[in-house]
């Protein structure tokens, strides 16, 4: 993934910008306040979007974008709970000034391809995890293998996780998988809950990795994978590697980018 970031060159016309909220009420009365900020664009006339919400909300519009083939950088206000993708929100005073000044920081999703129980493929991108996870009381029982190679003939347990650096705060961290630093150009495959191999917790591999997962015994114990937030059910085979075709911006104001959290979370006690 860190392959695929850096800076970006491109100067932001701070006139065209596009607005998005939320539907929690914090937003929508955020988006309310700024209406009057700029002569805000339709997104796709923008040079960038606004957005107001959470993390959760800045990965759906993430999402949209890539689904639209409208992809313009993308600058959070945290008006969620955690906000790891966000800057701070401080309503309309200097927001211009705030968007022309913000670090950008190019990045690239997964690509999920997964192969369900009657033979249906579907794809999908993750700009944090994709995950796969039991969907009975059964024991998932997923074989994995890196680059054609079988690395972990059974794992068993809830499931396993493939992160980006950018999600390795989330899910990742919930599963005691490692942080990665944002210029690593390392992934993480972290277990969920792991019964076998026992001393096995997880690897940190190259980003140039396709990583191959295949569910043993899925009539008995089916497993659902899940590309950020979207699922599919009773999965076969699943493929992920980086999509190094689809790039994203996004903007954080200096001294609050994205890499001094990641480093500063290693430190939280």
């Amino acid at each position: 993934m860190s392959a695929c970031m850096g800076g970006n060159g491109d100067m932001i016309d701070t006139e065209r910008l596009a607005l998005l909220a939320s539907p929690t009420d914090r937003a929508r009365e955020a988006a309310a306040a700024l209406r009057d900020c700029t002569d805000w664009v339709p997104l796709d006339e923008a040079s960038a979007v606004v957005v107001l919400g959470g993390d959760g909300f800045m990965l759906d519009s993430l999402h949209q974008m890539l689904d639209d083939h409208q992809v313009v950088p993308a600058y959070g206000l945290n008006l969620g709970t955690v906000g790891f993708l966000m800057n701070k929100y401080r309503g309309c005073d200097g927001l211009a000034k705030r968007i022309a000044k913000a670090k950008p920081l190019t990045v690239c999703p997964l690509r999920m391809e997964a192969v369900d129980q009657d033979g249906g493929v579907h794809t999908s991108c993750a700009i944090n995890e994709v995950s796969l996870l039991r969907e009975t009381r059964q024991t998932a029982k997923i074989e994995i293998s890196v680059n054609g190679k079988v690395r972990i003939p059974e794992l068993a347990g809830d499931g396993v996780l493939l992160s980006t650096p950018v999600g390795s705060t989330a899910y990742n961290l919930s599963a005691h998988g490692p942080i990665l630093p944002l210029d690593s150009q390392m992934l993480a495959l972290t277990p969920i809950s792991p019964f076998r191999p026992r001393r096995w917790r997880g690897a940190i591999l190259p980003d140039r990795s396709q990583v191959s997962f295949r569910i043993r015994e899925p009539d008995k114990r089916p497993v659902a994978v899940v590309a950020d937030q979207k699922e599919y059910r009773d999965v076969a085979e699943v493929r992920v590697e980086i999509a190094r075709d689809m790039e994203m911006t996004l903007l954080f104001d200096p001294g609050h980018a994205l890499d001094e959290r990641i480093v500063a979370e290693q430190f939280v006690v």
